[in-house]
Protein backbone atom coordinates (compact mmCIF):
# COMPACT_ATOMS: atom_id res chain seq x y z
CA UNK A 1 0.00 0.00 0.00
CA UNK A 2 1.38 3.48 -1.58
CA UNK A 3 1.65 6.26 1.24
CA UNK A 4 -1.24 8.39 -0.29
CA UNK A 5 -3.61 5.42 -0.18
CA UNK A 6 -2.49 4.70 3.39
CA UNK A 7 -3.51 8.02 4.26
CA UNK A 8 -6.67 8.01 2.55
CA UNK A 9 -7.64 4.79 4.26
CA UNK A 10 -7.03 6.35 7.71
CA UNK A 11 -9.10 9.32 6.80
CA UNK A 12 -11.90 7.22 5.63
CA UNK A 13 -11.58 5.92 9.25
CA UNK A 14 -11.47 8.52 10.80
CA UNK A 15 -14.72 9.88 9.01
CA UNK A 16 -16.79 7.12 9.94
CA UNK A 17 -15.53 6.90 13.95
CA UNK A 18 -16.79 11.03 13.44
CA UNK A 19 -20.10 9.77 12.39
CA UNK A 20 -20.08 6.86 15.01
CA UNK A 21 -20.23 9.25 17.63
CA UNK A 22 -22.66 11.78 16.16
CA UNK A 23 -25.03 9.13 16.33
CA UNK A 24 -23.92 7.63 19.64
CA UNK A 25 -23.97 11.03 21.13
CA UNK A 26 -28.21 11.54 18.90
CA UNK A 27 -29.49 8.75 20.57
CA UNK A 28 -28.03 9.92 23.84
CA UNK A 29 -29.50 13.54 23.44
CA UNK A 30 -32.87 11.79 22.16
CA UNK A 31 -33.04 9.19 25.07
CA UNK A 32 -32.69 12.24 27.73
CA UNK A 33 -35.24 14.13 25.46
CA UNK A 34 -37.55 11.19 26.28
CA UNK A 35 -37.17 11.17 29.75
CA UNK A 36 -37.19 15.01 30.61
CA UNK A 37 -41.04 14.44 31.04
CA UNK A 38 -41.75 17.89 28.86
CA UNK A 39 -44.74 18.41 26.88
CA UNK A 40 -45.04 16.17 23.59
CA UNK A 41 -45.39 19.04 21.10
CA UNK A 42 -42.11 20.14 22.48
CA UNK A 43 -40.42 16.79 22.28
CA UNK A 44 -41.62 15.88 18.85
CA UNK A 45 -39.93 19.34 18.12
CA UNK A 46 -36.68 18.50 19.35
CA UNK A 47 -36.36 14.86 18.23
CA UNK A 48 -37.38 16.27 14.91
CA UNK A 49 -34.67 18.68 15.28
CA UNK A 50 -31.52 16.10 16.68
CA UNK A 51 -32.01 13.95 13.95
CA UNK A 52 -32.25 16.44 11.14
CA UNK A 53 -28.82 17.70 12.75
CA UNK A 54 -27.20 14.04 12.95
CA UNK A 55 -28.33 13.13 9.37
CA UNK A 56 -27.67 15.97 8.01
CA UNK A 57 -31.22 16.16 6.61
CA UNK A 58 -32.56 19.01 5.06
CA UNK A 59 -36.16 18.13 6.10
CA UNK A 60 -36.92 15.40 8.90
CA UNK A 61 -40.74 15.39 9.55
CA UNK A 62 -42.62 13.09 12.25
CA UNK A 63 -45.99 12.05 10.98
CA UNK A 64 -48.78 10.10 12.75
CA UNK A 65 -51.55 8.27 12.29
CA UNK A 66 -55.17 9.42 12.75
CA UNK A 67 -56.85 6.20 13.84
CA UNK A 68 -59.91 7.67 12.87
CA UNK A 69 -59.38 8.91 9.15
CA UNK A 70 -56.60 6.16 8.49
CA UNK A 71 -54.31 8.91 7.37
CA UNK A 72 -50.63 10.51 7.94
CA UNK A 73 -50.86 13.62 9.76
CA UNK A 74 -47.74 16.21 10.27
CA UNK A 75 -47.06 16.85 13.56
CA UNK A 76 -43.68 18.54 14.01
CA UNK A 77 -41.07 19.09 11.73
CA UNK A 78 -37.88 21.46 11.42
CA UNK A 79 -38.97 22.77 7.87
CA UNK A 80 -39.44 26.30 7.66
CA UNK A 81 -41.45 25.68 4.34
CA UNK A 82 -44.83 26.18 4.45
CA UNK A 83 -45.57 24.62 1.20
CA UNK A 84 -44.10 21.48 2.73
CA UNK A 85 -45.84 21.56 6.16
CA UNK A 86 -49.01 22.41 4.88
CA UNK A 87 -48.96 19.96 2.18
CA UNK A 88 -52.18 17.30 2.72
CA UNK A 89 -52.46 14.13 4.71
CA UNK A 90 -51.20 10.88 3.74
CA UNK A 91 -53.61 8.07 2.82
CA UNK A 92 -52.83 4.71 4.50
CA UNK A 93 -50.95 2.72 1.91
CA UNK A 94 -50.80 5.87 -0.43
CA UNK A 95 -46.63 6.83 -0.98
CA UNK A 96 -43.73 5.99 0.19
CA UNK A 97 -44.88 7.53 3.76
CA UNK A 98 -48.33 5.26 3.53
CA UNK A 99 -46.60 2.23 2.85
CA UNK A 100 -43.96 2.08 5.21
CA UNK A 101 -46.98 2.57 7.80
CA UNK A 102 -49.05 0.21 6.39
CA UNK A 103 -46.53 -2.47 6.25
CA UNK A 104 -44.39 -1.50 9.13
CA UNK A 105 -41.17 -1.14 6.89
CA UNK A 106 -38.94 0.87 6.16
CA UNK A 107 -38.28 2.51 2.43
CA UNK A 108 -35.80 4.57 0.68
CA UNK A 109 -36.00 6.40 -2.73
CA UNK A 110 -32.70 7.93 -4.11
CA UNK A 111 -35.01 10.40 -5.50
CA UNK A 112 -38.26 11.44 -4.76
CA UNK A 113 -38.61 13.66 -7.33
CA UNK A 114 -38.54 11.16 -10.09
CA UNK A 115 -40.19 8.20 -7.58
CA UNK A 116 -43.81 7.29 -9.17
CA UNK A 117 -44.40 6.03 -5.19
CA UNK A 118 -43.78 9.68 -3.74
CA UNK A 119 -47.25 11.56 -4.29
CA UNK A 120 -46.14 15.10 -4.16
CA UNK A 121 -43.47 15.11 -6.16
CA UNK A 122 -44.12 18.41 -7.36
CA UNK A 123 -43.67 19.74 -3.52
CA UNK A 124 -39.64 18.19 -4.28
CA UNK A 125 -39.38 19.87 -7.14
CA UNK A 126 -40.21 23.07 -5.55
CA UNK A 127 -38.37 22.87 -2.39
CA UNK A 128 -35.09 20.58 -3.99
CA UNK A 129 -35.61 17.91 -1.49
CA UNK A 130 -34.05 14.54 -3.51
CA UNK A 131 -33.58 11.43 -1.54
CA UNK A 132 -35.40 10.22 1.44
CA UNK A 133 -35.30 7.20 4.01
CA UNK A 134 -38.81 6.57 5.54
CA UNK A 135 -39.42 4.89 8.89
CA UNK A 136 -42.17 3.45 10.89
CA UNK A 137 -43.10 4.18 14.37
CA UNK A 138 -44.25 1.08 16.09
CA UNK A 139 -45.18 0.13 19.27
CA UNK A 140 -45.63 -3.61 19.98
CA UNK A 141 -45.77 -4.26 16.14
CA UNK A 142 -48.57 -1.80 16.15
CA UNK A 143 -47.66 1.52 13.77
CA UNK A 144 -48.29 5.02 15.12
CA UNK A 145 -46.79 6.61 12.60
CA UNK A 146 -43.19 7.33 10.25
CA UNK A 147 -40.18 9.10 10.63
CA UNK A 148 -39.05 11.12 7.61
CA UNK A 149 -35.62 12.35 6.83
CA UNK A 150 -34.87 14.02 3.57
CA UNK A 151 -31.65 15.30 1.87
CA UNK A 152 -30.98 17.83 -0.36
CA UNK A 153 -29.13 16.05 -3.12
CA UNK A 154 -28.82 12.20 -3.66
CA UNK A 155 -27.69 9.83 -1.44
CA UNK A 156 -27.66 6.42 -0.75
CA UNK A 157 -28.56 6.24 3.00
CA UNK A 158 -26.30 3.62 4.56
CA UNK A 159 -27.24 0.67 6.92
CA UNK A 160 -25.55 2.45 9.82
CA UNK A 161 -27.41 5.78 9.29
CA UNK A 162 -30.92 3.05 8.43
CA UNK A 163 -30.19 2.11 12.19
CA UNK A 164 -30.01 5.16 13.87
CA UNK A 165 -33.19 6.35 11.99
CA UNK A 166 -34.88 3.31 13.25
CA UNK A 167 -33.47 3.48 16.68
CA UNK A 168 -34.74 7.38 17.13
CA UNK A 169 -38.25 5.93 15.33
CA UNK A 170 -38.52 3.51 18.08
CA UNK A 171 -37.30 5.89 21.21
CA UNK A 172 -40.00 8.39 19.41
CA UNK A 173 -42.64 6.21 19.48
CA UNK A 174 -42.42 5.11 22.91
CA UNK A 175 -42.49 8.30 24.47
CA UNK A 176 -45.35 8.87 22.20
CA UNK A 177 -47.28 5.88 23.55
CA UNK A 178 -46.59 7.18 27.34
CA UNK A 179 -48.01 9.81 26.53
CA UNK A 180 -50.84 9.20 25.39
CA UNK A 181 -51.43 6.84 28.55
CA UNK A 182 -50.59 9.48 30.68
CA UNK A 183 -53.31 11.54 29.18
CA UNK A 184 -55.48 9.00 29.10
CA UNK A 185 -55.04 8.22 32.70
CA UNK A 186 -55.30 11.77 33.53
CA UNK A 187 -58.69 12.31 31.70
CA UNK A 188 -59.72 9.37 33.51
CA UNK A 189 -58.79 11.03 37.44
CA UNK A 190 -60.54 14.36 36.22
CA UNK A 191 -63.98 12.97 34.50
CA UNK A 192 -64.33 10.93 38.18
CA UNK A 193 -63.13 13.98 40.27
CA UNK A 194 -65.74 16.12 38.00
CA UNK A 195 -68.45 13.74 38.45
CA UNK A 196 -67.89 13.25 42.66
CA UNK A 197 -67.65 17.18 42.73
CA UNK A 198 -71.50 16.99 40.34
CA UNK A 199 -72.74 14.33 43.05
CA UNK A 200 -71.91 16.43 45.92
CA UNK A 201 -73.43 19.68 44.16
CA UNK A 202 -76.49 17.70 43.50
CA UNK A 203 -76.54 16.51 46.86
CA UNK A 204 -76.61 19.68 48.41
CA UNK A 205 -78.91 21.35 46.18
CA UNK A 206 -81.73 18.66 47.25
CA UNK A 207 -81.10 19.06 50.64
CA UNK A 208 -81.01 22.99 50.47
CA UNK A 209 -83.87 23.77 47.35
CA UNK A 210 -85.98 20.45 48.64
CA UNK A 211 -85.63 19.64 44.75
CA UNK A 212 -84.85 16.00 43.81
CA UNK A 213 -81.44 14.89 42.45
CA UNK A 214 -82.59 14.79 39.09
CA UNK A 215 -83.86 18.26 38.83
CA UNK A 216 -80.80 19.45 40.97
CA UNK A 217 -78.84 17.90 38.13
CA UNK A 218 -80.56 19.55 35.25
CA UNK A 219 -80.11 23.15 37.36
CA UNK A 220 -76.32 22.61 37.11
CA UNK A 221 -76.83 21.65 33.24
CA UNK A 222 -78.69 25.02 32.62
CA UNK A 223 -76.31 27.64 34.65
CA UNK A 224 -73.58 25.73 33.03
CA UNK A 225 -75.13 26.58 29.60
CA UNK A 226 -76.27 29.83 30.54
CA UNK A 227 -73.03 31.25 32.13
CA UNK A 228 -71.30 29.05 29.32
CA UNK A 229 -69.09 27.12 32.20
CA UNK A 230 -67.93 23.62 32.94
CA UNK A 231 -70.60 22.02 34.83
CA UNK A 232 -67.40 21.16 37.17
CA UNK A 233 -66.95 24.58 37.54
CA UNK A 234 -70.74 25.22 38.25
CA UNK A 235 -70.16 22.30 41.27
CA UNK A 236 -67.08 23.72 43.07
CA UNK A 237 -69.19 27.22 42.72
CA UNK A 238 -72.19 25.23 44.44
CA UNK A 239 -69.87 23.47 46.85
CA UNK A 240 -68.00 26.71 48.27
CA UNK A 241 -70.86 28.86 48.86
CA UNK A 242 -71.98 26.20 51.10
CA UNK A 243 -68.48 26.20 52.79
CA UNK A 244 -69.06 29.83 53.34
CA UNK A 245 -72.81 29.64 54.20
CA UNK A 246 -71.20 26.58 57.11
Amino acid sequence: MTEKKRERSSAGKKENYQIYLKQINALARVARLISSGMYLDELLKLIVHVTAEVMQSKICSLMLLDPETKELVIKSTQSVSERYNNKPNIKLGEGIAGMVAKDNKLLCSRDVRQDRRYVNREIARSEAIVSLASVPLAVKGKVIGVLNCYTSEEHEFSPAELDILTTVAAQAAAAIENAELDLRARSAEEALQTRKLIERAKEILSQDANMPPSEAFRLIQKQSMDKRKTMKEIAEAIILAKDIRS
